[in-house]
């Protein structure tokens, strides 16, 4: 079983100075967040986050994630 952060999360994510979770970059790789969080957007694994982000109107990796989910 994956280790999480708090309850009705996955993974572990890092945390800013004042406690709240730090955004994922930008450029991180789609194939790096469908490796941490079991999705599949169905876009090339190169693609930085940040863009698909962009083009699929979402704020943040929480809405790819629980979109995601939802569509499943």
């Amino acid at each position: 079983m994956m280790a999480t952060d708090a309850p009705g999360m996955r993974g572990i994510r890092s945390r800013n100075q004042g406690g709240r979770l730090r955004d994922k970059r930008d450029d991180t790789h789609i194939a790096t967040v469908e490796d941490q969080y079991g999705i599949d957007p169905g876009v090339r694994g190169d693609m930085h986050l940040g863009n698909y982000l962009q083009r699929e109107g979402l704020k943040s990796l929480n809405d790819l994630v629980h979109d995601r989910r939802r569509r499943d």
